[in-house]
């Protein structure tokens, strides 16, 4: 009898199979964004040839993120200029900047999870293609009621960089992906600060449409470099539905207790920072101080610079076990706001020093925590990304609301010790779970104390090697994210 010419005598493919399904593979890698705009042939996936995510495409995510996210941001210094153009009273216009809000919230709920079941690149484009679209709307209505809707609308849609921080955590290779994120958060928070600035002036000098007209033309920019610059990557989870993915996220944020621990720190850290920099403002416009607006403006420079630090510090966390780089930046924020503590209503270089170290050490915070939560499946980053930004959105409103109520009851001193003991609880709920604590623990110390990631995986590496003749293979099924994973032995001797 002879062999089939497509399979050899001992059951495995020819080479003519393999050269055959490679080919019909190939055959489905999309050419084309949206059925007609044609991918360049260079940002087309390659299962053969993966993209290599260099200090360019690093620093085009940040980019990106900077004039994105600052959609966000450029109403603020704006809000006395709508009230006179639109001929309203403060009262109406000063809800412009919690629409927005509410809308990224909606956005970070139902849009960011997306980048878990579609792909990227077309989500990229689409949001930014939206944002752009509807600021044009902005910068022409007359309306009051139109701008407000304009405002929650472009909200939702502002979560492009969201979609770029589980990218680039795809993309980066294992060793350099705290260094990716960083960059990218660090592109995020120059955006949060150079928005206002760059609106206070051109609103002071000019009309506040001029800031719409800037943040159209800055969003083409983004928008051509996306097209020209953003690799193409496959869906992933295509064997879920968008309500499934949704439900799937909130699994993730009631049963990982690595998500809950890390969403309550986030949560606390971030009413922190806010606070810190809403209430700033109140103490270097009284006693002792005085300072004028434009002075008080100038500590965001202080701000812009600790952000600059960010990318360098990622290269530390890259090279530790993720928990003990939170345990240094959670320590460092401690030790900073107890320098404010102590003298930021005293002497003024208390300010400067808290203003510099607690942006280099948050920053820090974020991207450990991002890092460790990430670890967890790489086929569900976008959904547990956008559990953390909920958490830090939850914390920001906290910081801001409690932040302000105590600074205006109690004075600076209490504000700051109140901000002083969140850090401190931070400590207490990392301190909760070890550095290798297993996935499903909700406290402990298991598997020692060991800091160094290299060390780490090396010995992750010998044991499967020793252990690899001994491994007994089980049938494969799918997890609740779509990717094969062998089934865990069901009893003693089957582990053995």
């Amino acid at each position: 009898m002879t062999s089939s010419p497509t399979e050899t005598e001992v059951g495995t493919p020819s080479p003519e199979l393999v050269a055959e399904k490679i080919e019909d593979r190939r055959d489905t890698i999309p050419s084309t964004d949206f059925g007609l705009l044609p991918i360049p042939r260079r940002l087309r996936y390659n299962p053969d040839k993966p993209f290599h995510f260099g200090l360019l495409l690093n620093a085009s995510f940040g980019f990106a993120s900077t004039f994105i996210v600052a959609n966000l941001y450029y109403c603020q210094p704006l809000l006395i200029e709508f009230s006179k153009s639109f001929n309203v009273t403060y009262d109406e216009v000063s809800v412009i900047p919690t629409l927005i809000q509410a809308g990224y919230a909606t956005g970070l709920a139902l849009i960011s999870p997306l980048g878990d079941l579609v792909r990227r690149r077309q989500l990229v484009l689409l949001l930014i293609f939206l944002s752009t679209t509807l600021t044009i709307g902005l910068a022409i209505t007359p309306n009051l009621r139109a701008f407000e809707a304009i405002c929650f609308l472009i909200g939702m849609v502002t979560v492009t960089p969201q979609i770029l921080m589980p990218l680039a955590a795809d993309l980066a290779t294992p060793e350099r992906r705290a260094s990716a994120l960083s960059v990218v958060l660090s592109g995020l928070m120059l955006g949060v600060l150079i928005a206002r600035v760059l609106a206070g002036v051109i609103g002071n000098f000019n009309t506040w449409r001029i800031v719409y007209y800037m943040a159209i033309g800055v969003q083409c920019l983004v928008l051509a470099g996306a097209y020209f610059i953003l690799p193409d990557y496959p869906a992933k989870n295509r064997d879920l539905n968008y309500f499934q993915i949704l439900y799937s996220m909130a699994k993730y944020a009631v049963t990982e207790p690595l998500v809950i621990q890390t969403s309550l720190i986030n949560i606390a850290s971030s009413a922190c920072f806010t606070s810190f920099w809403v209430t700033l403002t109140f103490l270097l416009g009284g006693q002792p101080y005085y300072y004028s607006t434009l002075d008080i403006g100038l500590f965001g420079l202080v701000g812009m610079l600790g952000v600059l630090v960010g990318p360098f510090t990622g290269r530390l966390i890259d090279r530790l076990v993720p928990w003990y780089a939170t345990l240094v930046a959670t320590f460092l924020l401690l030790v900073f706001q107890a320098v404010q503590t102590a003298a930021g209503g005293i002497n003024v270089s208390a300010v400067v020093i808290a203003c510099f170290g607690l942006d280099v050490a948050r920053q820090m915070q974020q991207v450990s925590l991002a890092t460790s939560v990430f670890s967890i499946s790489t086929a569900a980053r976008a959904r547990l990304n956008a559990i953390l930004i909920l958490s830090l959105f939850i914390g920001q409103v906290m910081g801001t609301s409690v932040g302000t109520e105590v600074f205006v009851q109690h004075g600076w001193r209490a504000c700051s010790l109140l901000m002083l003991a969140l850090y401190a609880f931070q400590l207490a709920m990392l301190l909760v779970r070890g550095p290798h604590c297993p996935r499903y623990h909700w406290f402990g110390y298991a598997g020692g104390f060991e800091a160094r990631k290299s060390v780490v995986e090396a010995r992750k590496k010998n044991s499967e090697l020793l252990g690899g003749e001994q491994v007994v293979t089980k049938p494969q099924e799918k997890t609740d994210e779509g990717l094969v994973q062998p089934t865990p032995p069901q009893n003693a001797s089957e582990a053995a």
